[in-house]
C-alpha cells in the first residue's frame, strides 16, 4: 500500500507539472498582447503625424483641384497617380513641396522636353496662374517647402551680407558674377542673370540638379533675402570698366589678356622681322 506521505508528494508534483505549461501560456499571451498594443500605438502615431497621409485625408482647395486637372493631363505619365512617381520615368513628388514645382515649371524645365544630363531652361508651358495651381496641388498632396507670397522677395535685404553668403556657398558653381559654369558629367550651373526672385528662392529651397538644398535650417529666410538682394544688385552693374567677358570670373579675363598679348607680340615680332 502507498503511504499517505508518498501519495501527497505525488499529487504536489502533478500540480507543479500542470502549473508550468499554464504559466508559459500566460507569458506568451501577455507578450503577444503587448506586441499588438505597440503596433497599434505606432500605427496610430504614424497616421496622426505623417504629412502625406494627413494631406490626402483633407479635401483639396479650389486652386489645388485646378492643379490636379493640369497634373492629370500633363504630368501623370511620368510622376504617376497621386504624384507617387514611376520607376524609370519620374520621381515621387510627395514631400517636395510647392517650391520645387514652382521652380521647375516656371523656368520651363518641366514638363521635360528630352532626356539629358540635366533639365534645361526653356519657355514655360504653363502660365503663372497654372504654375501656382500645380504647385498648390503638390503642396496639399504631400507637404514640403513653399516660396513666400509676392514677387519682390529681396526688399529689405542686406546686400553686403548676401554677397558674403553668395561667395561662400554659390560662387564656386555660378561664378562670382553669376555667369554660371561647367560641372561634371555634362552638367552645368546656369547663369542667374535676368532671374526673378521667386526662381532664386525656389532653387535654394529645392536644390535642383547638383545644387545643394538650402532649407531654412541652412539659410534662414532673412539670409535668403540677403542673397537675392545681392544677386539683383549685381545685375544693376552696367560694367563701367568695359566688356564683362561673360562675367565668368578672373579666369576668362586672364585668358583674354594672355591671348591678346601673345597675338600682339607675334605680330610685332613678324613686323620687326619683315623690316629687317
Amino acid at each position: 500500500m502507498t503511504s499517505p506521505h508518498r501519495s501527497g508528494g505525488l499529487l504536489a508534483r502533478m500540480r507543479r507539472r500542470r502549473a508550468v505549461p499554464r504559466s508559459k501560456a500566460r507569458r506568451r499571451i501577455a507578450s503577444a498582447t503587448r506586441l499588438l498594443a505597440a503596433l497599434v500605438l505606432a500605427g496610430g502615431l504614424y497616421t496622426a503625424f505623417a504629412p502625406a497621409i494627413s494631406a490626402q485625408d483633407a479635401p483639396l482647395s479650389p486652386a489645388a483641384m485646378e492643379g490636379k486637372a493640369l497634373f492629370d493631363t500633363s504630368c501623370i505619365s511620368c510622376h504617376g497617380m497621386n504624384a507617387q512617381g514611376i520607376e524609370g520615368r519620374g520621381p515621387s513628388l510627395i514631400g517636395v513641396g510647392g517650391a520645387s514645382v514652382d521652380f521647375q515649371v516656371s523656368t520651363g524645365r518641366m514638363p521635360l522636353g528630352s532626356q539629358g544630363a540635366q533639365a534645361v531652361e526653356k519657355p514655360p508651358v504653363f502660365n503663372e496662374e497654372q504654375t501656382r495651381q500645380l504647385a498648390q496641388y503638390v503642396q496639399e498632396l504631400g507637404g514640403g517647402p513653399q516660396i513666400p507670397e509676392g514677387d519682390n522677395l529681396h526688399s529689405g535685404g542686406d546686400v553686403a551680407a548676401g554677397g558674403q553668403i553668395f561667395r561662400l556657398n554659390c560662387s564656386s558653381c555660378h561664378a562670382f558674377g553669376g555667369g554660371g559654369g561647367a560641372l561634371s558629367s555634362g552638367k552645368f550651373a546656369p547663369r542667374i542673370s535676368n532671374t526673378d526672385d521667386r526662381v532664386i528662392w525656389g532653387a535654394m529651397l529645392s536644390g535642383p540638379q547638383n545644387m545643394p538644398v538650402f532649407g531654412d535650417n541652412q539659410l534662414t529666410p532673412d539670409q535668403k533675402r540677403d542673397v537675392i538682394a545681392y544677386i539683383q544688385e549685381t545685375l544693376k552693374d552696367r560694367d563701367p570698366g568695359g566688356f564683362n567677358l561673360g562675367r565668368l570670373g578672373p579666369t576668362t579675363e586672364g585668358l583674354a589678356v594672355f591671348v591678346v598679348g601673345i597675338t600682339a607680340l607675334i605680330f610685332t615680332a613678324l613686323w620687326i622681322a619683315g623690316k629687317s
